[in-house]
């Protein structure tokens, strides 16, 4: 009798050791599979997307250019090695090393308009523009640059513009002492989409009939009735306040002032043939 009720402990014992094992594997499957379908549902917007906006790092200076891009309407996906992620990010997101190549494709680097290079390593920031302009090279690409000596090395390495926080904090800091009036109006016109009047930029295409047109013939500010302020002309300069007799060309980029309704006019003006 003693030995049967110790094989049926024993047999009771190792079912109940069968059954935790297997009630905690098919939680960890279970687990992974939500994961793995999660992962898959992400994958799936990330593959719809186009025309959008990849930002790299999850910082102080990553969230707020986030912020600022999706307040202008943009598309953004976030590359970060967070794995809180999900919890932080309200859009499309992609956890990883945005060194890593397979990072950058799964975050539809091919299909971006513009990458946002927000690493607090500027090694890692020259080696993610190097190879994003290598898989994308229509792509605007933006670095920041912890170190001034880094700037220069940035834009060698293919950054279309290269940014020092520290350098525009200071110097914005600066302009709040000198004219404060001047830096809020400025501050306000170029990041509030709420306001009335906004700075808007636009290139003149190739097939653009403003392409060989004097300002004074174009008739683009009695049409919409917009402030043309400068214009980058193809070789980087600016012309501040351009003449009426200046003609603009393919590339050029003009730089205008206008409310709401005169940019809405602009578009209208530049879209019609």
């Amino acid at each position: 009798a003693y030995r049967l009720v110790t094989s049926l402990l024993i047999v009771l014992g190792v079912g109940v050791a069968l059954y935790t094992i297997g009630s905690a594997f098919e939680a960890l499957m279970e687990g992974r599979l939500s994961e793995q379908i999660a992962r898959s549902r992400r994958q799936h917007v990330l593959d719809q997307l186009h025309g959008h906006v990849v930002v790299c790092g999850w910082g102080q200076v990553g969230v707020a250019i986030s912020a600022a891009l999706r307040a202008a309407a943009m598309n953004v996906v976030v590359i970060d090695r967070r794995e809180d992620l999900e919890d932080l990010v309200d859009g499309p997101f992609v956890v990883g090393d945005a060194t890593e190549d397979a990072v950058l494709v799964s975050a539809g680097i091919g299909r971006a308009r513009g990458l946002v290079i927000a690493l607090d390593s500027d090694a890692d920031c020259m080696y993610v523009t190097l190879t994003a302009r290598l898989m994308n090279p229509d792509l605007f690409i933006v670095a920041r640059a912890n170190a001034a000596e880094a700037v220069q090395k940035l834009l060698q390495a293919g950054a279309d513009r290269a940014v020092s926080p520290h350098e525009i904090g200071g110097n914005r800091m600066a302009a709040f002492m000198m004219q404060p009036n001047v830096a809020d109006f400025l501050g306000e016109t170029m990041h509030d989409g709420r306001l009335q009047v906004q700075l808007h930029e636009f290139e003149v295409s190739p097939n653009s009939k403003l392409d060989g047109t004097m300002l004074a013939d174009s008739g683009i500010q009695e049409a919409t009735g917009v402030v043309l302020l400068a214009v980058r002309q193809n070789n980087g300069s600016f012309l501040h306040l351009p003449r009426a007799d200046t003609k603009l060309q393919v590339g050029d980029v003009p730089i205008v002032l206008g409310t709401t309704e005169q940019l809405e006019a602009l578009r209208v003006f530049l879209d019609h043939p």
